[in-house]
């Protein structure tokens, strides 16, 4: 069975999530990781650990020390589009 919650993504499109909600979020799980539900928008929170540990490319990006503020923030903000919201 497909899953029927919206991708963070998909709300964006449609105007239900803002940019600096999504820009919020990644504020948030770059300043603590282990985040587990942050609400994105009304009525929808999201796992922001699952959102990016849920992207390997992702997870490894940001756990690099190599990797520069700019890189893992788009890492995780991608990361965060391609998650899918939970109602709350």
């Amino acid at each position: 069975m497909a899953d029927s919650s919206p991708t963070v993504g998909e709300l964006f499109k449609a105007k239900a999530v803002t940019d600096e909600q999504v820009n919020a979020a990644v504020d948030a799980y770059l300043a603590k990781p282990e985040t587990d539900s942050h609400p994105i928008a009304d009525g929808y929170s999201l796992d922001l650990a699952a959102a990016v540990a849920g992207r390997r490319w992702a997870s490894d990006i940001v756990g690099n020390v190599e990797a520069g503020l700019p890189v893992k923030r788009a890492a995780t903000r991608t990361a965060i589009l391609l998650a899918r919201a939970q109602k709350m």
